[in-house]
């Protein structure tokens, strides 16, 4: 285990204070939580990258639109065009 010391504004760390205490943990367990949603998101996007580069845009976008043809294109993008 390794401690950190961080600098940071009054009024920041009064309200991280708060949002530990609302949701019932000490401010070091919410910063550790934070830092594990901010590292797992960091090792998506890496991997996401990595294996972006290995692929085909176009089998990426058909993927896509074959999940937008079969969610009923949720997220509002519609049919792609090719690019």
């Amino acid at each position: 285990m390794s401690t950190l010391t961080i600098r940071m504004p009054e009024s920041k760390h009064a309200r991280l204070r708060s949002l530990a205490k609302a949701r019932g943990v000490s401010i070091n367990r919410l910063i550790d939580e934070m830092a594990t949603i901010a590292l797992a998101g960091f090792d998506s996007e890496t991997r996401f990258r990595a294996l972006a580069a290995r692929g085909s845009r176009r089998a990426g976008l058909a993927l896509l639109d074959k999940l937008d043809r079969a969610f009923g294109g949720l997220h509002g993008h519609g049919a792609r065009s090719p690019r």
